[in-house]
């Protein structure tokens, strides 16, 4: 919630509101490199989780399985539009193709 006061999405301001909330939020610089290593640790984490599923063999149980890869899907697909968007980086035509 801090950061998304500092924040601004559209395209022209987006990367100076970042600049702003690095230098003149107090610890903004901290908490935005705490935010992208704590995103990709999720992300590591997930993937240890499925990896060990694999090595045990939990894929037999179906239902299980596929309520984590629903799960799986819906994680990948809010950090999508919730990162990639926001930026202007790419529309969802493009994520499309």
């Amino acid at each position: 919630l801090v950061l998304a006061m500092h924040y601004t999405s559209d395209i022209a301001t987006a990367f100076s509101s970042v600049a702003h909330i690095c230098r003149d939020v107090n610890y903004g610089w901290l908490i935005r490199s705490m935010h992208a290593n704590g995103a990709s640790f999720f992300f590591i984490c997930i993937y240890a989780h499925i990896g060990r599923g694999l090595y045990y063999g939990s894929y037999l149980y179906k239902e299980t399985w596929n309520i984590g890869v629903v799960l799986l899907l819906l994680v990948m697909m809010t950090a999508f539009v919730g990162y990639v968007l926001p930026w202007g980086q790419m529309s969802f035509w493009g994520a499309a193709v």
